[in-house]
């Protein structure tokens, strides 16, 4: 008789069939519920992300722009000052030239002035004097000393103020590489997108660099630079005014000296030929007494330099009594002595000379009063000749001297209207 197979295990209830379905159907029916909430907010994080990514970097890139056009500003305002303190520089030089020029002019009347002097030297006796020509010349030295301290002095202060325009400048321009670096980088950083090659993940990009500055510090520094160039600018348009006003000045104080030496040694040239015309119908002189007094004053001098000899002598003998050893630099009779020899030759002294500058003073007197020194026409006649000399000498101050105009500039517009005032005066005095 055959047998039923029946598989081995456990067995379940019809219930437990449909359970188990039921719970199936309920699994999957959450699941597929809980990947369509994960599918909606993922769609949401994506369209919220995309769009917050555009936005940033959209965002960024009109800063980016914002920043190249503010960057862009300052670089051309340095551009524009760089400029005008390059025309500064070039115009502060070329003043600064004039004035070495004019300084250099001054050389050639100082020359004449001191040659005139040196030469009017060579006067003997009593006409060696402190006339009004030796006066006007002193004041013409005087002068050109004056002037030349000025125009020096305005020299120095246009180098200086040329090193202080330099190091603005430097200032200037190392700020203006510095933002043209900067107009670079950001541009690059302007152009760069997802597809750009050089693209990668950096280390620690968000950390503050170090020397970083505000933005407001950022504007103030190149605000101040600006200033500061501007600043010196004005300062050396200034200066260049000066400078100009000083050569105009200088020149004109000096032509009007050389008119005033020039008419005082014309009328000392006069009188001297009016003496010497007088000295010819005055020759008769006294003779011996004169011999007398210029014998005394030989003779005075003589014993002056005598007694200065002594003095010489009683000095070295007290000086070289200095280098006893020890005790034996005592106070001594000798010491006493010398001591006494030197004052003694002193007072000697300071009366010889006295003596001898009064027998000069009445010698000269003499000279002046009795008018009947037979060498005074010699005198009178080399005196002459000094001055006809000094006069030809002076004619090399005629040659006229290159005039500096300067250029007119943006800071200061009334240089040329100054100067054209200076030099108007100047052709009135000649």
């Amino acid at each position: 008789m055959a047998r039923l197979s029946v598989k081995p295990g456990q067995r379940f209830t019809v219930q437990d069939w449909h359970t188990n379905s039921q719970l199936i159907s309920s699994d999957a029916e959450r699941q597929r519920s809980a990947s369509h909430q994960v599918r909606q907010e993922a769609r949401a994080l994506r369209n919220k992300t995309t769009n917050q990514a555009k936005w940033d970097e959209h965002n960024n890139q009109t800063r980016l722009d914002e920043r190249i056009s503010s960057t862009n500003r300052w670089k051309e305002t340095l551009d524009q000052c760089l400029a005008a303190i390059d025309a500064e520089i070039d115009a502060l030089s070329k003043v600064k030239e004039a004035a070495e020029l004019a300084l250099q002019a001054k050389n050639l009347p100082l020359d004449v002035s001191v040659e005139c002097l040196t030469l009017r030297e060579s006067r003997r006796a009593i006409d060696v004097v402190r006339d009004p020509v030796e006066e006007e010349l002193h004041k013409e030295v005087k002068l050109i000393d004056k002037a030349k301290r000025e125009l020096q002095q305005r020299v120095s202060e246009a180098f200086q103020e040329l090193c202080l325009l330099q190091a603005a400048r430097q200032q200037l321009s190392h700020d203006q590489r510095c933002k043209v670096e900067a107009l670079e980088i950001d541009g690059m950083c302007l152009s760069l997108n997802v597809n750009s090659p050089n693209i990668s993940f950096k280390v620690n990009p968000t950390r503050v660099p170090e020397g970083s500055t505000t933005l407001a510090e950022w504007e103030q520094h190149s605000q101040c630079n600006k200033e500061h160039a501007e600043a010196e600018m004005k300062a050396s348009s200034r200066l260049r005014e000066a400078t100009v006003l000083a050569i105009a000045q200088t020149s004109n104080e000096l032509e009007a000296q050389r008119v005033a030496t020039e008419f005082a040694l014309r009328k000392r040239m006069r009188e001297l030929e009016s003496a010497y015309d007088e000295l010819k119908w005055q020759e008769q002189n006294t003779l011996e007494e004169i011999a007398e007094l210029e014998e005394d004053i030989q003779h005075l001098e003589e014993d002056l330099r005598r007694r200065t000899e002594d003095l010489k002598v009683a000095q070295t003998r007290l000086e070289t009594r200095t280098n006893r050893p020890n005790k034996e630099l005592c106070r001594d009779q000798v010491q006493y002595g010398l001591t006494d020899e030197v004052q003694q030759l002193r007072g000697t002294i300071c009366a010889l000379s006295q003596k001898l500058q009064q027998s000069q003073d009445t010698l000269d007197a003499l000279s002046r009063q009795l008018h009947r020194i037979q060498t005074d026409s010699g005198y009178k006649a080399n005196s002459l000749m000094l001055d006809k000399k000094c006069m030809d000498i002076r004619q090399k101050l005629l040659v006229p001297a290159p005039k500096f105009m300067p250029e007119v500039d943006a800071f200061n517009g009334s240089t040329n209207h100054l100067l054209s005032t200076l030099q108007k005066g100047q052709l009135e005095l000649a």
